[in-house]
């Protein structure tokens, strides 16, 4: 099949740094080239890529040094520029929410949407009536409950190629974990709260968007002084595997309907233990009592911490094989685009 990949301008594909979703999109890619279909990648021209890479822009918005930069005009260029172009693919993949349905309306039958982010804001279900011709993928079943009616084809979780992340020989397991966002929904501060607690040494490493700012300086900042706490910063695929394999668990404390939550699979790669709340997608993601614990708490959390540790690591990292290995990923969506091939309309000639 000829499949185009659309993917976020805010972040290479594969990211350099942080950027969930351009990794999925390098992994879904990557692998469908390797199946032997004809692929284009659209993305900055910083990606790295088998596929036939077309950029509208050198370099990822994010990393971008200029001072001011439109994400909207980025990516409307970039859209119009594709739908020139949609006669060439039997199947147009979008990863950038909405932006695609005014323009690719007349053609919504040939494209998928795989909708990474949050569902119940403001606004969004007028969209989803307004164009219901869009066929969607959410990435849980958890992502789907704000708006159950929307056009979903398929609940598709992420998966990761098995060589990304692996677990260490001989692991320390001596600190605890966090990986992501520095963010107000995502907790650290509970993360601190826990391995004080426990007394145990905590390793942040996380990427403090602009938005971030101002809570990392007024909230996270003041909470390291004098804790057992080591603040990484942002850290690049070839760090996870040392950085998640060597910890006792990943705390994952959000406070937010997360959609998925990447780096608990990654943190299962490398065979170490999750401890996450009962928030979004983590109770479809995390095996409770195999591959970590989903706590609603933090006296749960805390008792969870020391009995995730005595887990058998060498089966959660067999859990992230039969569930997230990208191979079960890509199988799905290579049977969801030949199915809505199969289902196009036949256009009659004038």
């Amino acid at each position: 099949m000829r499949i185009a990949q659309v993917a976020p301008l805010l972040e290479s594909v594969p990211p350099r740094l942080y950027g969930g979703t351009e990794r999925v999109v390098s992994c879904l890619t990557e692998a469908l080239v390797e199946r032997g279909h004809e692929v284009t990648l659209f993305a900055s021209g910083d990606s790295t890529t088998s596929a036939n890479l077309t950029s509208f822009r050198e370099q990822a918005l994010r990393l971008d040094p200029a001072p001011q930069k439109s994400i909207v005009a980025a990516h409307l260029s970039m859209l119009q520029s594709i739908r020139q172009r949609a006669d060439d693919f039997d199947v147009l993949h979008f990863h950038i929410d909405l932006l695609p349905f005014p323009i690719f309306e007349t053609v919504a039958h040939k494209t998928v949407t795989t909708l990474h982010g949050r569902q119940d804001k403001q606004d969004l279900a007028q969209v989803y009536r307004r164009w219901p011709g869009y066929p969607l993928v959410s990435i849980s079943d958890s992502q789907r409950k704000p708006m159950p009616w929307a056009n979903w084809s398929e609940t598709i979780h992420h998966g990761l190629p098995p060589g990304l992340c692996a677990p260490p020989s001989r692991p320390s397991c001596d600190y605890l974990a966090f990986l992501g966002r520095l963010s107000v929904e995502k907790r650290p501060d509970r993360a601190i709260e826990i391995a004080r607690r426990i007394g145990m040494p905590l390793k942040i490493a996380a990427k403090v968007g602009d938005a971030d700012q101002r809570y990392f300086h007024q909230t996270i900042a003041p909470m390291l002084e004098g804790a057992e706490v080591e603040f990484i910063g942002e850290i690049d695929d070839s760090q996870k595997s040392e950085f998640l394999g060597n910890a006792a668990a990943l705390l994952f404390p959000i406070d937010w309907p997360e959609p998925f939550g990447l780096v608990m699979i990654e943190a299962m790669a490398c065979g170490t233990p999750v401890v996450a709340w009962r928030e979004g997608a983590v109770p479809e993601v995390v095996d409770d009592g195999v591959s970590g614990r989903v706590v609603s708490g933090m006296e749960e959390a805390v008792a969870a911490v020391a009995e995730v540790r005595a887990y058998d690591r060498r089966r959660i990292r067999d859990c992230f094989e039969r569930r997230f290995d990208a191979s079960h990923m890509v199988a799905r969506y290579e049977s969801l685009y030949l199915r809505l091939t199969e289902e196009q309309p036949i256009l009659k000639k004038a």
